[in-house]
């Protein structure tokens, strides 16, 4: 242009100036164009940008999702109209957008628990409340299962009145979190009642030790002033009986330490069971009177080769049959065994003593356990039997009924 305006002769004067407006005109033109797609151009990196970052946003927030297996939803408070918006619980899943009426809560929640967790929510929608968290049961249909959930919720928007119009939330499934407490509730009243166990324990040990040992002591001082053989004889027996009682409880405390210490291991030999059963039976008939209680034996085989702990095998029968004693005032009480599978006998000791009520059948393995505070013992003697029962791969059990006497028997793998 201006090559132009220098090489033509311009004759007219106003058409100089004329041409230098226009080109003036023309460079801000293109200058504003310039700066005008400058701005174009960074509003688009910019928008470029806010999409990317909502992209990872959104990935973000799905594996936030997927990880904390959560499911997020909106409630429209105008409607009640709850909306799903994604689910990655475990178990039966709600598809993007599946959409129910608030109401239909009260058919899938636990009974006990719908009217709480309706009443929040609504406090939540009317604007009475800022924030929800409720742990509730719930099922996905109403012929599905109870399972336990915990749901968190607040409000995300509201109107000009400051009503609430729209509630975010999320849920997760807490079915195991429930189970671990339920573990550690139980494991504290176990703990509890094992230490009041332990304490009622010790406040009788001293009654339990001090008797037979008084009667041992005062029998002992008469013996030498005694000189009718009949009551000296009878003295004597009288210390035996004491003696033995005596030896009962220190076993059974020694024997349950060594459970609880794991000091004696196990070792299994091929061992005909028939005569240890035999020598327990031997033994446990020389502490009843043989008259008013009997001890017999009934055994399907004269032998009977079992590849166990005898030593183990021998104290848990001894303890079932010692039981079986303290509890028997008159009749019989039987030891023998039975093989009602090929692989494992059962040995059983039954009586016809005043039997065990069938809430105290289920605790009466448990340490320190006495139905009867009037029979001396430890309360460690079936417990005792049970350790061992469980460390030979078997199991224990009684079957009993008030007034018609008691079969506590155990069942053992043969190899």
């Amino acid at each position: 242009m201006l090559g132009l305006l220098l090489f033509f002769q311009i004759k007219d004067a106003y058409l100089y100036p004329l041409l230098w407006s226009i080109f003036v005109m023309l460079l801000l033109v293109a200058v504003a164009g310039i700066i005008i797609q400058y701005r174009n151009g960074i509003r688009i990196r910019k928008e470029i940008d806010d999409l990317t970052r909502v992209q990872q946003y959104n990935i973000e927030y799905d594996l936030v999702l997927k990880a904390m297996k959560l499911s997020t939803w909106h409630v429209d408070t105008r409607t009640r109209i709850i909306t799903y918006d994604a689910d990655f619980r475990d178990g039966p899943t709600f598809p993007s957008g599946t959409e129910a009426p608030v109401d239909l809560l009260q058919d899938v929640l636990m009974p006990t628990d719908a009217s709480r967790v309706v009443s929040a929510l609504e406090d939540l929608a009317e604007g009475r409340s800022v924030f929800f968290n409720q742990q509730y049961q719930v099922k996905d249909n109403p012929n599905a299962k109870y399972h336990w959930a915990q749901s968190f919720a607040t409000v995300a928007d509201r109107d000009a009145d400051g009503v609430p119009t729209k509630i975010v939330g999320a849920s997760m499934r807490i079915d195991d979190q429930k189970q671990m407490e339920t573990a550690l509730i139980n494991a504290r009243n176990r703990a509890e009642e094992s230490d009041r166990l332990k304490t009622a324990f010790l406040a009788n040990m001293g009654h339990e030790i001090r008797t037979p040992l008084n009667a041992i002591v005062g029998f002992a001082d008469l013996l030498p002033v005694v000189e009718n053989e009949e009551d000296r004889n009878q003295l004597i027996a009288e210390i035996q009986m004491n003696n033995h009682k005596l030896l009962q409880i220190i076993d059974g405390l020694v024997s349950m330490s060594k459970v609880e210490a794991e000091a004696k291991s196990l070792v299994k030999a091929q061992t005909d069971i028939v005569p240890v059963l035999t020598e327990v039976a031997r033994k446990c008939a020389q502490l009843v009177d043989g008259v008013s209680v009997k001890v017999v034996t009934q055994y399907p085989y004269n032998e009977l080769l079992m590849n166990t702990d005898v030593d183990k095998l021998r104290e848990v029968v001894e303890n079932l049959m010692e039981n079986a004693v303290k509890f028997t005032e008159s009749g019989t009480i039987t030891l023998g065994f039975s093989l009602p599978q090929g692989d494992h006998v059962k040995i059983w000791v039954e009586d016809t003593g005043k039997g065990i009520a069938p809430e105290d059948q289920k605790r009466i393995f448990e340490r320190f356990v006495k139905v009867d505070d009037y029979i001396p013992g430890a309360g460690l003697g079936l417990s005792v039997a049970k350790s061992h029962a469980e460390s030979l791969g078997g199991n224990i059990g009684v079957d009993s009924t008030i007034d018609h006497g008691s079969t506590f028997w155990v069942d053992l793998p043969l190899v």
